[in-house]
Parts: structure tokens; sequence; C-alpha cells
């Protein structure tokens, strides 16, 4: 756990989009920062960066749609310009997740996404991995 503004939030590992994947819980405020593990009606791809479609599932049941239903969730960004939804509304509604689906229909689903690479991808997780830096100074955009 970890005091940031006045919130105290508790520190969930949730991999599966990548292995150091986690969630941020504040109980005492029903939130839930759930970065790229769990998104507003989908979740982080799993065909790249150790991602792993078994993980991310058994994360998300287990870790987030354990949370009570009203906790909202703020995902690490939306495509859609949504900013927050709820644990109840992924439940339910989260195509990939939601709607009571097994594993092995989520890892069907995941399997089939049939993606394409992000773009600049060859660039990004290589900054990812040493924190936007080069010899210590910031990589230019």
């Amino acid at each position: 756990m970890f005091v940031c503004l006045s919130l105290s939030p508790q520190v969930r590992a949730t991999p599966g989009h990548t292995n150091g994947c986690v969630t941020y819980v504040n109980q005492g405020e029903g939130m839930v920062f759930t970065g790229d593990t769990l998104l507003i009606r989908g979740c982080g791809r799993t065909d790249f960066q150790q991602g792993d479609s078994h993980r991310l599932y058994q994360s998300v049941a287990r870790e987030i749609f354990t949370l009570p239903e009203h906790f909202r969730i703020y995902p690490a960004h939306d495509y859609r310009g949504f900013a927050h939804s709820t644990v109840g509304e992924e439940k339910r509604f989260n195509p990939r997740l939601g709607d009571e689906k097994t594993e092995d229909e989520f890892v069907n689903i995941m399997n089939n996404l049939k993606l394409s690479l992000p773009k600049k991808i060859d660039e990004a997780v290589p900054a990812n991995i040493i924190c936007g830096l080069q010899d210590g100074v910031p990589i230019e955009p």
C-alpha cells in the first residue's frame, strides 16, 4: 500500500496484458485503477509483451470482478472518450470478459481478434522497458 493524496490504495497484481500489470483499489472510495488490464468494454491485448490470455482472465476474475459492483473502474485510457465504468457494468456488458464468460471463451475471443500491431510498437516497447530513457536522457518523440 502507498499513500497518494488522501487515497491509500491496495496494490493487486493483475498480470496478463503484461507480466507487470497491477491494479490499485481504494476500498474507502470505491475506486479501481486498472491500467490496461481492464478497459471500458474491453481489456488489454495479450498478443505481445509477455501477454497471456489465461492469466488476464484469472486476474480480472479474481482481483477485479470480486470487488463490489458499485466500485468505479478508471482504466489507463479509453478510445471512445469514456472516463469510468463500474465493476457491475463490466461484469454484465464487457464483450470480452463480461456476461459470465468462461476462461475458454475469453481465450478464444482473444486468440481470434486478428489485431495489427500498434504503430511504433518497435520503438515503444524498448522505450517502456528503459522508462523512456536512453543513456539517462529522455528519448525524443
